[in-house]
């Protein structure tokens, strides 16, 4: 399901209503007045595994639910409209946080007003917050999103994850 953009009131002119865009041009930030339910679009086409954005905004900070992970004990803040890049098990983005991009996936190009979304587990080990997904890909879809600690490898053919990932998956397994 696709967010819905909200009308909101003009503010006063020494009082912004959101801070200035991050990414002009590229990403289109949707809020909603609902928790958790603001989004991302994408305001230009690019091909299949094109850049989309280098993350150059971030800063280090503790596991939070606004937090990426960047490696097995560090986290960022995007400090950026990435950070509204919401969950999606179909997603349209690839986090590459060893790189510090952010990638069109591999197997679809990416269109004028798509939805900005990448597979958290692709970055997460735990979540700081689970939740129940919403991302509407039928079978594809995992449910409960509590991270790539909990995910089966079966769960996770077929996505991009990063080095981490990939580094914690295979202690995992050969435990």
């Amino acid at each position: 399901m696709s967010p819905v953009a909200v009308q909101e009131p003009p503010s006063a002119p020494h009082l912004p209503s959101h801070p200035p865009a991050t990414h002009p041009g590229l990403i289109k930030v949707v809020r909603s007045t609902k928790a958790f339910a603001s989004g991302a679009v994408s305001e230009i086409s690019l091909p299949a595994g094109a850049v989309f954005a280098k993350i150059t905004t971030a800063t280090p900070g503790p596991k939070a639910y606004t937090s990426v992970q960047t490696g097995r004990d560090t986290h960022i803040e995007l400090n950026s409209d990435l950070v509204f890049c919401n969950h999606s098990c179909t997603p349209s983005l690839n986090f590459d946080m060893h790189k510090m991009e952010v990638r069109v996936v591999d197997d679809r190009p990416l269109h004028v007003g798509d939805a900005l979304t990448f597979f958290y587990p692709s970055s997460e080990w735990e979540m700081d917050q689970a939740f129940q997904c919403t991302c509407g890909a039928g079978e594809k879809c995992k449910g409960l999103i509590e991270g790539a600690k909990v995910l089966s490898r079966e769960a996770l053919e077929g996505y991009w994850l990063n080095p981490h990932i990939e580094e914690l998956l295979r202690e995992r397994d050969a435990n």
